[in-house]
């Protein structure tokens, strides 16, 4: 039962990097953008997320639900030591749905419409910069897991775990790669006339995403630090990145043609295979502190717990997914059946 449980967190992750990633990433080309085509991307945003842009962060609160009952010692060195970016990260998203809301939804349309717009640029830029230093912090070997606080500094022990030359790396190519998701996303979802400009950005975001991937493994062995060392040592996890490059080339043609099934199914792809290399690289210790490592295996809990667990997200899982994907369907936002 331990691993559907895992099977679960891991589902909830991805689905969490793929339609939330998209999500944060369409306020991003919005941010990035020129005057006249923030309009024409706010538009498209509202349209295509607006029905279920909430939906989406279903999948963290299943993630850290089940760290908390499932995996208790790992969950509770997280949100101890990493509880500052952890409440910038849940600041951004509650004052980019409130600025989501405002801008399209308030009943007196005046300046304040500029304070919602730039509210929503800005925590969509900073909320997945956020999420992707705290990954970074879970694995820069920098956590100081101590009782006794008269030793160290507040410095050491609660910021430079996440605020560090490498989180901050792993941050900007978390941003950079919910960019490339929502560019993709958005190519099927523009009109003939506005197309070009999402294939332009997706184009741009995707060179980014290379760029600072590059820079983090540079960083990382220069650095020596261990996630990055054991990633690079992995085979598996060096045969899923290159695997990744491969898609590029067809990817770069569906995104020139416009094609919006292939272009997703590929970007998809490949995000689903940099997810797995990641994790594969140093399973089962997914958290790396100054001085040990935590296998999520080792930290769960006692087996009745778990095997509670496990049936809770089957049930759960049965009841929620259908009516997701309903939800999905009744918005057009599943194109598996389009054709390109």
């Amino acid at each position: 039962m331990l691993y559907v449980v895992l099977f679960f967190l891991m589902v909830s992750l991805l689905l969490y990097v793929l339609l939330a990633g998209a999500d944060f990433g369409a306020g991003i080309i919005e941010l990035f953008s020129s005057k006249k085509n923030r309009q024409i991307t706010k538009k498209t945003v509202y349209r295509v997320i607006g029905p279920v842009w909430e939906a989406n962060h279903i999948w963290i609160i299943i993630i850290l639900v089940i760290l908390w009952v499932g995996f208790p010692e790992f969950y509770n060195v997280i949100v101890v030591y990493l509880h500052i970016p952890l409440t910038l990260i849940l600041l951004g998203i509650t004052l980019r749905g409130v600025s989501f809301v405002f801008r399209h939804y308030d009943a007196y349309k005046d300046k304040s419409q500029i304070l919602y717009d730039w509210m929503f640029r800005l925590s969509s830029l900073l909320t997945p910069l956020f999420l992707g230093m705290t990954f970074g912090a879970m694995v820069s070997g920098k956590i100081v897991i101590t009782d006794n606080y008269a030793t160290t500094t507040f410095y050491n022990i609660f910021i430079n775990p996440w605020l560090n030359g490498f989180s901050i790396l792993v941050g900007l190519f978390f941003t950079a790669l919910c960019s490339f998701l929502a560019a993709v996303l958005l190519i099927g979802e523009a009109s003939d006339s506005e197309r070009k400009l999402y294939v332009k950005k997706a184009g741009v975001a995707n060179l980014a995403v290379i760029i600072i991937g590059f820079l983090v493994l540079s960083f990382g062995f220069i650095n020596t630090i261990a996630f990055v060392t054991d990633f690079i040592k992995n085979p598996y996890a060096i045969g899923l990145v290159v695997l990744s490059a491969l898609l590029i080339f067809p990817l770069i043609q569906s995104i020139k043609k416009a094609k919006k099934v292939s272009s997703r199914f590929l970007a998809g792809t490949q995000v689903v295979l940099i997810l797995f290399a990641a994790i594969l690289a140093h399973y089962p210790n997914l958290l790396i502190t100054a001085d040990s490592e935590m296998s999520i295996i080792e930290a769960a809990s006692t087996e009745k717990v778990i095997e509670v667990l496990g049936i809770s997200l089957i049930i759960g899982g049965a009841v929620i997914l259908p009516g997701l994907f309903h939800l999905f369907k009744s918005f057009k936002m599943i194109k598996a059946l389009d054709q390109d």
